[in-house]
């Protein structure tokens, strides 16, 4: 998967959306590290309480221990299934905010988790001096490794995502390594590739005998850039959904752009409107 930095040569067109499929996985995901922060928070909470109750002023350090190491595993499964669950459904880099507490929300959560903690446990002036040094040295690097791995140093988002599945349709359609595809974009990037080959077999005719990648489809709505709604691209402009449209014609990528993202399923009938030849290698799975 390519890195964060933008790419220079590569058109960002159709935007990447995270499947249905990716977005139940993400719920689940989230809520189990949910509860998992849930349980963490709960054992501070208790260590609290036990420490105000001067539970281990002169003992009771391998329960204090005990305390603080389920904290941290709790904490770090939390985080690792919280970073799954952004890589399944992430978030947008233009959004600065959301981008940064959703990526480093388990890095948050730990420190909640062992700071309260921590502090009363230094602070604590009748604990035994020599537990209260192993405990507390004991707390901090935990609370160190498990707020490290709370990081997420490399956090995916949407414009990331987008740039990696356009990048895997062109591979796809090139017939070239997918170097690209990675599980994430895989299914979105290959719709764009089958696309464009369903399209260039149906466009075949004696002028053009390869077909061509040129489509149809209505025009954004009072001049926008991106229609609202999903729309259907056609083969060609004189097909009967787009009389007295307005419309514009492109590259399956380009209309993609314009969320003309659907194929239409009348390519049978539109070729004898347009003329073509030619004859789709699959059959279209989107609404015509």
């Amino acid at each position: 998967m390519s890195d964060n930095r933008p790419g220079e040569e590569v058109d960002v067109t159709k935007e990447w959306r995270a499947t249905h499929g990716q977005k139940s996985a993400a719920t689940r995901l989230r809520i189990f590290a949910s509860i998992c922060w849930s349980v963490a928070i709960g054992a501070e909470i208790a260590g609290v309480v036990l420490l105000r109750q001067h539970k281990f002023d002169q003992g009771n350090l391998p329960l204090l221990i005990g305390i603080l190491v389920g904290i941290a595993i709790f904490a770090i499964a939390g985080s690792l299934m919280w970073k799954a669950a952004n890589k399944q459904d992430p978030a947008r880099q233009s959004d600065s905010a959301r981008f940064f507490f959703q990526n480093q929300l388990g890095a948050i959560i730990t420190v909640i988790a062992f700071l309260p903690l921590v502090v009363l446990i230094f602070m604590d002036k009748d604990m035994d001096p020599k537990n209260k040094k192993i405990a507390g040295g004991i707390g901090v690097v935990l609370a160190a490794a498990a707020t490290f791995i709370g990081i997420d140093f490399n956090p995916p988002s949407v414009e990331q995502y987008t740039q990696d599945m356009n990048k895997c349709a062109a591979e796809i359609k090139a017939g070239q390594p997918t170097k690209d595809c990675s599980p994430e974009v895989a299914e979105q990037a290959k719709a764009i590739a089958e696309d464009s080959k369903t399209v260039t077999e149906a466009t075949r005719s004696s002028a053009n005998p390869n077909g061509v990648d040129t489509v149809y489809w209505i025009a954004p709505e009072n001049g926008a850039k991106k229609s609202a709604t999903p729309h259907v691209f056609h083969i060609c402009q004189g097909v009967s959904p787009l009389r007295g449209k307005t419309v514009n014609s492109g590259s399956v990528t380009q209309a993609y752009s314009e969320n003309a993202t659907r194929i239409t399923k009348q390519i049978p009938m539109e070729q004898k409107q347009c003329g073509f030849t030619g004859s789709p290698a699959a059959t279209p799975a989107a609404a015509g």
